[in-house]
């Protein structure tokens, strides 16, 4: 099925974004190993002298309008539309960038905040002092562990980020010596949800997680300070792994100990972050990291010399190896096929990636992606958790 081109020319804001962030892809990004992307030979573009005619719109999931804000404190959702993506527009719009839970009516940021820091000498760390001591983190990913088909995939973008490094913090907090460390975050709600989410906004982690992830208390996002809605006056970045770590509205860090229980927030996403069932203590919790993904996220529809050929665009992101081979199938019946083009993006989690489609009939198709390499852990691709549906009636 068809739908207009507006999606596909509407790029204002987009572009907006990616100018703020120009100043943050030269920076260090938190120590963490970004995807490398494979550089393909020159061609000649398959679509050149064409005419683009439509796009395919992805069949069976959620219906929620995409770029809208939706609903209240922690009914409250966005999803980000990734199909304006393109080359030289990867980093997202604050405005678009997608939102799991919404501030709280009760969050009063109208007087200073500080974090309280639950240690041996409690001490408190204001807000100036952390503006202070910003500085610019580079660009980072941000996924929702619930990103699913019914959120039609849009609860991932990417934003520049200036914040103040975690472990920096925790070596005035004397927590040097500490088996885990409690980050907290505002999380009370006025109002009862209708969905089913637990308020508790809490993950625990090991010294070595925060220093191997390149965690960073957060204070600006895209150049401006954070909005309510993205945790202002500050929240808990942890590039490469799922967003419920990502800690919003953060006013409390504290040591815990070896047998200290997981929190709340731990045990509602212990499925989704790919742990071995729900453990009992908080150190027995693996790394809640992003293993390499792939997917579609439009499908152009363009006339060349009287022929229609389709361009399939779709991102790659997440894992701390290279991930740079994809390999595409369009029916559970057919082969996997290298991917036509994956661009180059060594200054963004994320990259585009290209694939050339001329379907022989009509029906019903199933985009799916491996990696060539067998020994990179892909979970959800291996579960075909990104797999995206396409009808067409006619070729």
């Amino acid at each position: 099925m068809l739908h207009s081109l507006d999606n596909l020319t509407t790029r204002r804001k987009w572009m907006g974004a990616t100018v703020l962030a120009g100043g943050a892809l030269a920076a260090t990004i938190g120590g963490v190993e970004l995807l490398r992307f494979r550089r393909t030979a020159a061609a000649e573009d398959p679509f050149q002298g064409g005419k683009l005619v439509g796009a395919l719109m992805f069949e069976d999931e959620g219906r929620a309008p995409l770029d809208t804000l939706l609903g209240d404190e922690l009914d409250g959702r966005r999803f980000t539309d990734l199909g304006r993506l393109d080359r030289d527009n990867l980093a997202t719009p604050t405005d678009l960038f997608y939102i799991r839970t919404r501030a709280s009516h009760l969050l009063d940021t109208s007087r200073p905040w500080s974090i309280r820091v639950s240690s041996p000498a409690a001490v408190r760390i204001r807000m100036d002092e952390l503006k202070a001591q910003a500085e610019p983190r580079g660009l980072h990913l941000m996924e929702c562990a619930g990103n699913t088909r019914a959120a039609r995939f849009g609860m991932i973008s990417v934003a520049a980020w200036d914040g103040v490094p975690l472990s920096r913090c925790l070596g005035r907090m004397r927590l040097e010596k500490a088996a885990g460390i409690l980050v907290s975050g505002f999380d009370r709600y006025a109002a009862k949800p209708l969905t089913p989410s637990v308020p508790g906004a809490s993950w625990i982690f090991s010294r070595h997680d925060i220093e191997n992830s390149g965690a960073f208390l957060a204070t600006r996002m895209n150049g401006e300070p954070l909005t309510p809605d993205h945790g202002a006056p500050v929240r808990l970045v942890v590039p490469g792994w799922y967003g419920c770590a990502c800690i919003k509205w953060v006013n409390m860090i504290g040591p815990v100990d070896e047998a200290a229980e997981p929190t709340s927030q731990m045990q509602e996403y212990a499925a989704r972050t790919h742990q071995r069932g729900m453990p009992a203590r908080a150190s027995e919790y693996q790394p809640a990291t992003i293993d390499p993904a792939a997917m579609p996220v439009r499908i152009e529809k363009w006339l060349v010399d009287g022929r229609v050929k389709f361009k399939v665009v779709g991102i790659v992101w997440g894992g701390s190896q290279p991930a740079d081979n994809l390999l595409i199938r369009f029916r559970p019946e057919e082969p996997y096929v290298p991917v036509s083009r994956v661009q180059p993006a060594a200054h963004s989690p994320w990259g585009l990636w290209t694939h050339v489609w001329t379907p022989r009939q009509p029906g019903v198709y199933r985009i799916r992606l491996r990696l060539a390499d067998p020994s990179i852990r892909t979970r959800r691709l291996d579960a075909g958790f990104y797999v995206r549906q396409v009808q067409l009636d006619q070729v």
